[in-house]
C-alpha cells in the first residue's frame, strides 16, 4: 500500500511547522528489516502538539505513519476529509462498532506499508508527573490479532509548546490558552525529544488467550516508560514546565520507583 500523495505533502508541511515550534531531537530508529512492513508505533501522549512532533520524527527516519483516530476528528469539516484521504483509520471507542473498527485496523495492518501510530493511554496523561497512565489493551490486541511488531515511542518536551487547554472550544475564550501558550513557546523554542525503542518482545503471547492482551499491554507500556526515563533525566519527579490548564487527576502505575 503506497502512502497517499496528500499525506506525503502534509507530513512535509508538518516538519516545517515543528521546526518553527521548537528543536527536534530524534534518537533510536525502526529496524531496517521492519520498514515497509506492517508495524505498530505505540507512543506516550503528553500534549496537544506531540502528534505533530511524532509525525516529524517519523519523517526524519523515513516513515509516514497513519493514525487510529476517533470519529470526531474524521467527521470534522475540512480536517476530516483531509485525514480520510490521507489514509488514517477510524475507531469510535464508545460505539457498538468498535469491534468492526479494530477488524478494519488489523486488515489495514496486514495490508502492509506505512506503520500505524497509536496512543495506548487513549488521551493526554493527567498524571501529576506526566508519566504514562494505565491505558487500555487496544494497541496490544491489535498487535496480537495482526501478528505485527510493536515499536515503543517515548516523547518529551512537546508539552511545553502549547497548553493542555480545554476539553471543548466554543469561542475565543476557549481558544485563547492555545494561541497565547503557543506564541510563548515560540520564544522559548523547547526541545522535542522522540526516542524509538527496540521492538517489544510478544513472541510468547497469543491472540485470544486469556490474559495475554493485558500482558502485552504491560510490556508495551513499560517499554515506553523505559525509553522516557533518560529523556527526562533532569525531571524525574514532575515536569519543570508548569501548565496551569492541565488536570492532574490521573495516576501512573508505570512511574519508576526512583521518580
Amino acid at each position: 500500500m503506497s502512502t497517499p500523495l496528500l499525506w506525503r505533502v502534509l507530513t512535509t508541511v508538518d516538519r516545517g511547522f515543528v521546526g518553527l515550534s521548537g528543536r527536534l531531537k530524534v534518537t533510536g530508529d525502526i529496524p531496517s528489516h521492519l520498514k515497509g512492513r506492517p508495524l505498530l508505533l505505540a507512543s506516550n501522549h503528553i500534549g496537544n502538539l506531540d502528534p505533530f512532533v511524532l509525525i516529524a520524527a517519523c519523517h526524519k527516519i523515513g516513515v509516514a505513519p497513519r493514525f487510529l483516530l476517533t470519529g470526531g476528528l474524521l467527521d470534522a469539516p475540512v480536517m476530516g476529509p483531509a485525514l480520510k484521504a490521507s489514509g488514517h483509520l477510524r475507531v469510535d471507542r464508545a460505539s457498538t462498532s468498535v469491534g468492526e473498527a479494530y477488524h478494519r485496523a488489523v486488515a489495514a495492518l496486514r495490508a502492509g506499508g506505512d506503520p500505524l501510530a497509536v496512543y495506548p493511554e487513549g488521551g493526554i496523561s493527567k498524571d501529576p508527573g506526566l508519566w504514562p497512565e494505565r491505558g487500555k489493551t487496544g494497541a496490544a490486541r491489535l498487535a496480537l490479532s495482526g501478528g505485527v511488531p510493536v515499536v515503543p515511542v517515548s516523547q518529551w518536551g512537546a508539552h511545553e509548546a502549547v497548553h493542555w487547554g480545554n476539553t471543548q472550544v466554543d469561542g475565543w475564550a476557549d481558544f485563547k490558552p492555545y494561541l497565547t501558550s503557543y506564541l510563548a513557546g515560540l520564544r522559548r523554542r523547547p526541545t522535542f525529544q522522540v526516542h524509538f525503542g527496540a521492538p517489544v518482545d510478544l513472541a510468547d503471547l497469543a491472540d485470544g488467550r486469556p490474559g495475554d492482551a493485558r500482558r502485552a499491554h504491560e510490556r508495551i507500556m513499560r517499554a515506553i516508560t523505559a525509553g522516557l526515563v533518560p529523556l527526562r533525566a533532569d525531571e524525574p519527579d514532575r515536569p519543570k514546565f508548569h501548565d496551569p490548564t492541565r488536570p492532574t487527576t490521573g495516576r501512573s502505575p508505570w512511574r519508576p520507583q526512583a521518580a
